[in-house]
């Protein structure tokens, strides 16, 4: 079974998501899952350097006092999930094209899984700049890539174009939240769901499959 995982690296939901789908997997543990990542832009219009994250979520929220009580019930959300997020330690939203490249370099190596959780563990967790080339090569070698390549390839532009038509196609198939999951390409849903229900998605998305 194939499952495409539209997400961002900048959105603690998808992080949920994530550790909730693979709940649902170990709830269903005779299915064979090929997730791929796709990727998507929560913040396109963000400079390449990024915007210092407090004031990006007072103009997003409104107040402090707001940002302080939504992030209060995602990190809520993410004890569920075994996810310690330490939103304190984010000092920048960053721009996540690079990061999604990164992913995509990973996935030539078989390494995507790797990259998308250690993504998310250094900026959730760690409060890593993600958006930062020096901070991507870092992390990539820790997943034992090759960090002279991937050097050379994020100072480039192999694959941005990708990174920004994946974002549009998922805008023209009427996604305009992550995360997303698409099982098999016929069956989506939106929103971190709990592992129960991704489990039963994926009883219905197999019995499709196997009447097709």
């Amino acid at each position: 079974m194939q499952i495409d995982f539209i997400f961002d690296a900048v959105c603690p939901w998808c992080y949920i998501g994530k550790r909730r789908l693979e709940a649902a997997l170990r709830l269903r543990p005779h299915l064979s899952v090929t997730p791929r990542w796709r990727p998507f832009l929560l913040n396109p219009e963000i400079p390449p350097e990024g915007i210092d994250r407090t004031a990006y979520l007072v103009n997003k929220f409104g107040s402090e006092a707001r940002v302080s009580r939504v992030y209060g019930a995602i990190a809520k959300a993410g004890q569920s999930a075994e996810i310690d997020f330490e939103f304190d330690r984010i000092r920048q939203t960053p721009n996540t094209v690079n990061a999604h490249r990164m992913v995509r370099f990973a996935e030539r190596s078989g390494r995507a899984n790797e990259a998308v959780e250690a993504l998310f563990l250094n900026y959730f967790v760690n409060g890593k700049n993600i958006g930062e080339n020096d901070i991507l090569i870092d992390i990539g070698k820790n997943l034992g890539l090759d960090d002279e390549a991937l050097e050379a390839y994020l100072r480039g532009d192999r694959d941005a174009a990708f990174i920004y038509e994946e974002n549009a196609r998922a805008h023209r198939l009427g996604i305009n939240g992550v995360p997303s999951f698409i099982f098999n390409t016929k069956m989506a849903i939106s929103g971190a769901q709990d592992a129960e229900i991704l489990a039963r998605i994926l009883d219905a998305a197999q019995e499709v499959g196997d009447a097709a």
